[in-house]
């Protein structure tokens, strides 16, 4: 079955942009999200439903994929967004960031794919997709059979490096919860932090950035504004000879107790990248090795 793509062109902000001069992986998911709601906003609209105050969508799932760098400039990038899966009590979106030349060509940043769930906003419970909501979705689907899957991480607290989550009042959403934007950004603060060592320990070996290649974060339940801060833990799940994978889990403990249950998982694999040359890179012999040294229990899999 195939439907329309909805394309929605996004503008870039000057504070979108990292110390690469790239735009920040978080910013793309806030693309996303840009996007995903100019294409509800137009289901809604082409089917003459209406948007129930006392119903609302969350997002259960993000897998995104980088392909390409993205650099600031003053036009807008494009995005589009169509339905790949319809299901009883949720359905997937299928997004694709580019830029496309005259000749019809395009340079593709990022693909990913949202998985979203109906909700009765009033009692917080998930509810099924009613007639109205499956017509309305119908004119964008273009259903295949790749079905997202639940993100799956090991991460023992005994080893895993910890990391206060301090909720601010400007990350909530109109529901009141932390958005799912900033959980992205979550798992890139306790990410940092957890490799802050690598910058002493590797000072011997010429120096080599990391930039995300894949991102997936699996929402479990709802995180809110209180006083004390969250708890996030970070493994090394592999190292290999051009990329690393992390493995994280945000909770609703604090302190560092190893307590509390698991409000969101994260699996991040980060290519190692050369800043001059803009690609992707094997570093030299040691390098590898050293940093298995550098991080000691964090790292659960070296291979």
């Amino acid at each position: 079955m195939t439907g329309v793509r909805h394309r929605y062109d996004c503008p870039l902000r000057w504070g979108d942009i990292d110390q690469l001069n790239h735009v920040n992986n978080v910013k793309y998911v806030d693309y996303l999200q840009e996007a995903r709601g100019a294409l509800l906003h137009a289901c809604r609209t082409a089917a003459g439903v209406e948007h129930h105050h006392n119903d609302a969508y969350v997002v259960r799932r993000h897998e995104v994929t980088f392909r390409a760098p993205l650099r600031f400039r003053f036009q807008s990038v494009s995005i589009e967004s169509w339905v790949s899966e319809i299901r009883t009590a949720s359905f997937t979106l299928d997004h694709e960031i580019f830029e496309e030349q005259p000749d019809g060509t395009r340079t593709v940043y990022l693909r990913a794919r949202t998985v979203l769930a109906p909700f009765v906003l009033a009692t917080g419970q998930p509810r099924r997709l009613d007639d109205q909501e499956r017509a309305a979705l119908a004119p964008y689907a273009e259903l295949g059979d790749t079905r997202s899957r639940p993100v799956q991480v090991d991460v023992p607290r005994e080893r895993a490096a910890h990391h206060p989550v301090q909720v601010r009042f400007s990350d909530l959403d109109i529901y009141r919860h932390v958005n799912n934007v900033k959980y992205f950004e979550f798992f890139q603060e306790a990410r940092i932090a957890s490799l802050g060592r690598l910058r002493q320990g590797l000072k011997e070996f010429p120096r080599i950035a990391s930039v995300i290649a894949q991102a997936d974060v699996e929402y479990v339940a709802p995180i809110v504004l209180r006083p004390q801060s969250y708890d996030c833990w970070t493994v090394v799940s592999h190292i290999g000879t051009k990329s690393m994978v992390l493995e994280s889990e945000i909770t609703d403990g604090t302190g560092g107790s190893g307590e509390g249950a698991v409000l969101a998982r994260s699996k991040v694999a980060l290519v190692f990248f050369d800043t001059e040359t803009q690609r992707s890179v094997t570093p030299v012999d040691g390098f590898r090795e050293a940093m298995i040294g550098v991080l000691g229990d964090m790292v659960t899999t070296a291979g």
